[in-house]
């Protein structure tokens, strides 16, 4: 279970990186770059918010101690990464919905995101009851 706690660190470090580069997309606007790199940036708020999300979610399903399967650990992690990604990408590629290579990332991630939660929310609830 303590990729969970892993996976949370990495989440926090990327809720930092993005946290830093909206701050300097908005406040150090360079002349010629702004918006060649970040062209959404309401989409890289999504991404930030989603990490932030993703990462509490590992720390609190650490946190109860109830014994989790490692397999669903691995899927909330891998989740917790991946669905933000999808907002990090779109945030720097307008014709991200149009490409396939993109929409077969955004499904996987949406299905090993959704197993690992349902999982987990059944073991938990298995422990409970």
């Amino acid at each position: 279970m303590e990729i969970l706690l892993i996976g949370a660190v990495i989440m926090i470090f990327a809720v930092l990186a993005s946290a830093w580069l909206m701050t300097f997309a908005k406040w150090f606007p360079i002349q010629g770059i702004d918006g060649v790199f970040l062209k959404d940036y309401k989409t890289l708020i999504r991404a930030h918010v989603d990490f932030v999300l993703m990462a509490l979610f590992c720390l609190a399903f650490y946190a109860i101690k109830i014994p989790l399967p490692i397999l669903a650990c691995w899927c909330v992690v891998i989740g917790g990464m991946t669905n933000p990604g999808v907002f990090v990408i779109a945030a720097f590629d307008t014709h991200f919905w149009e490409k396939p290579v993109w929409k077969v990332y955004t499904a996987l991630s949406f299905a090993i995101t959704t197993i690992g939660f349902v999982w987990v929310g059944i073991t938990i609830l298995a422990y409970a009851l």
